[in-house]
């Protein structure tokens, strides 16, 4: 997989896009504006949740994945299905059926990334049972919600956990572990979203990822489902826990670390709501958060072609068919690897207003003067997400620089209030002028000498 240069899965096809304002009230960190009839996204703000997709009746917005012919490239190729891809097939009883038809399409082993949320639930537990951390701790599971308070919620980063994800964990014991031995191996995970192709080609904790390849759940789906079909008898069985397969929806991953005192949320506008309560210390007395940006969590992720109810009723009997009690053999007391993050991450400066805190607070002073001349609707008929979302453009148009790199000019005109007002103002001195005008008139006989040749 091309890392270099590539920072975010969800694109914009300008072709399609119709210039509506839909997509700017739903993004989360207002990395959308409208600008000459088009969305332009703020790539620095995108945090790839897919909200955008969701929303967009024109299908402009896309998510980039790899194509499924990207295997043909290795020699040995291993699949990485994520939990909720069981859930998308509501005929299917247990995993096995799609772990064998993940073989009957070219793969040569799969590795269930189930089985690695089981060895990161054991290392979360020693985690909270060390007692050692800021609370609550925050899970890092969900890539979108990592980058999220990265943006808007940088005083909350101590409070990440820093375990690496399953799938970069199923990752890593693949190469470490079941396969070290083999040459030009390709593993790939089966994705039901976009950011988890982001948290690949721009990896957040660590350099590189263990990770080939990501292949969206619908582009693969017809496929499998081909191959389900003419499965009589399952070759390959899974090797998971409920506890595991239960990573899929939300409450799964809480449920499985089984803290003393935890909650989940799912749906990125709530778990906004909830880390602003946590930033306020609003929430107390609170061990671990589950968060998850996908409504019902990664089974409503946007790669998934099945109902977000209906996978997740599957989910729900599929887990009933396995055990839910997670393992504690020898992989899972001593993994072949650390499962720390080898790297920092720090909060990114795309919502400061200058680098410079006294040139900020001077923005800032102005950006709420601008503010209090809107007229506070938040319509978003201006092309931004909020009247104070207007300001900051306008702020950092006329402070001399370019909004987020090229997006265009703003002021105050772009909104339609406004600007009706001054259209209103302008109509209002022409009148003025017209009836100031003096009244000039031509003698009746030198009009008839100009006719003359």
């Amino acid at each position: 997989m091309n890392k270099k240069g590539y920072y975010h899965s969800v694109t914009l096809d300008e072709t399609l896009c119709r210039g509506c304002t839909n997509c700017i009230s739903d993004c989360p960190t207002e990395a959308i504006r409208v600008r000459d009839g088009k969305a332009y996204i703020i790539r620095d703000r995108c945090i790839d949740c897919g909200e955008c997709i969701r929303s967009c009746p024109a299908h402009a917005k896309k998510a980039l994945s790899d194509p499924f012919e990207i295997i043909d490239k290795y020699d040995y190729k291993v699949a990485l299905p994520a939990p909720s891809l069981y859930g998308q097939f509501r005929e299917i009883e247990a995993p096995e059926f799609v772990l064998s038809a993940l073989l009957e399409i070219g793969f040569d082993d799969v590795y269930e990334v189930a089985k690695a949320a089981e060895i990161v639930t054991v290392a979360t537990r020693k985690l909270i049972e060390a007692g050692s951390y800021p609370k609550p701790l925050i899970s890092s599971s969900c890539p979108a919600v990592v980058r999220l308070i990265q943006l808007r919620f940088p005083s909350l980063i101590e409070n990440i956990i820093k375990i690496q994800s399953p799938m970069e964990v199923a990752a890593r014991v693949v190469k470490k572990y079941i396969h070290k031995d083999k040459k030009n191996i390709g593993v790939f995970f089966i994705s039901p979203c976009p950011a988890k192709v982001t948290a690949v080609r721009a990896p957040i904790g660590h350099e590189d990822s263990f990770v080939d390849g990501v292949i969206s759940v619908n582009t693969i789906y017809s496929k499998l489902r081909a191959a389900i079909k003419k499965i009589t008898t399952p070759i390959r069985y899974s090797n998971v826990s409920g506890a595991g397969i239960g990573w899929a929806q939300s409450d799964g991953e809480s449920d499985a670390v089984d803290a003393p005192k935890s909650i989940s949320v799912d749906g990125i506008l709530q778990v906004i709501k909830v880390l602003e309560q946590i930033e306020n210390e609003d929430i107390h007395d609170v061990d671990f958060i589950e968060v998850m940006a996908c409504p019902g969590g990664c089974v409503g992720g946007t790669f998934n072609v099945e109902n977000t109810f209906i996978a997740r009723s599957a989910v729900k009997r599929i887990i009933k068919n396995n055990k839910t009690v997670v393992r504690d053999d020898e992989i899972f007391r001593n993994p072949c690897f650390d499962l720390s993050w080898t790297k920092e991450i720090y909060s990114e400066s795309v919502m400061k207003l200058d680098k410079d805190i006294n040139v900020a607070m001077q923005k800032m002073e102005q950006l709420d003067i601008i503010h209090k001349e809107l007229p506070g609707l938040d319509c978003g008929s201006c092309g931004a997400p909020t009247c104070r979302a207007l300001a900051e453009d306008i702020v950092r148009h006329t402070s001399g620089k370019e909004i987020f790199g090229g997006l265009g000019f703003a002021e105050k005109s772009d909104c339609i209030f406004i600007f009706r007002d001054e259209i209103r103002e302008l109509a209002r001195r022409m009148w003025d002028l017209e009836k100031k005008m003096p009244v000039v008139y031509k003698p009746h006989s030198e009009t008839e000498n100009l006719a003359e040749p």
